[in-house]
């Protein structure tokens, strides 16, 4: 398709909202890696960024995680790690509903321009966390606080108040070849 690039926007239907909600989903390879390259452009504007990581323990130390501090994010890792390597599920519910009571609060403090909810899809999907609950703090928040929300599987009550959702789509991915996960690529 040979579509001529456009040369104009009609500017004059743009409109200022305060915040905006935005979904990064999929079955791809991506979707945290582009809430951090958001987290970064925010911090670079001056705005106050918390990150809370809904899967990965504090023992995990990713790239993303180093660069956020030296940007002063303020970052948890409220996970206890992979499900598959869990040795009590109720357990790492109730670490999923710390992290939700965290990433809550810090929604409502309204102190944070932008607040990360990295992998909290699965916490909804598995009925860790109740998704209605999410959806009216998410209605709720202060209006200058932006959310960025990341996972697989994101429920349709979450897409549908989120003003951008992205679906990130497997291609290839080099872990179905056997390729073991790289750090300063997937972490």
């Amino acid at each position: 398709m040979n579509e001529a690039p456009p040369t104009d926007i009609e500017r004059t239907k743009l409109r200022a909202v305060p915040s905006l909600i935005l979904v990064n989903t999929g079955d791809g390879k991506g979707k945290t890696t582009a809430a951090m390259g958001v987290m970064i452009r925010a911090a670079a504007m001056g705005w106050k960024v918390a990150v809370v990581q809904f899967l990965k323990s504090g023992d995990w130390h990713s790239g993303e995680e180093q660069v956020a501090r030296r940007l002063d994010v303020d970052w948890w890792s409220i996970g206890d790690g992979f499900t598959w390597d869990s040795e009590n599920l109720d357990e790492s519910a109730a670490i999923a509903q710390e992290a939700w009571a965290k990433a809550k609060g810090l929604i409502e403090a309204g102190e944070h321009r932008l607040v990360i909810l990295d992998e909290i899809t699965y916490a909804m999907t598995w009925e860790w966390i109740d998704t209605d609950e999410v959806v009216a703090s998410l209605q709720a928040r202060p209006e200058k606080v932006n959310v960025i929300i990341t996972g697989r599987d994101c429920p349709d009550a979450i897409m549908e108040i989120a003003d951008t959702v992205t679906e990130m789509r497997s291609v290839r991915h080099a872990f179905d070849d056997g390729v073991a996960a790289k750090k300063g690529i997937d972490y």
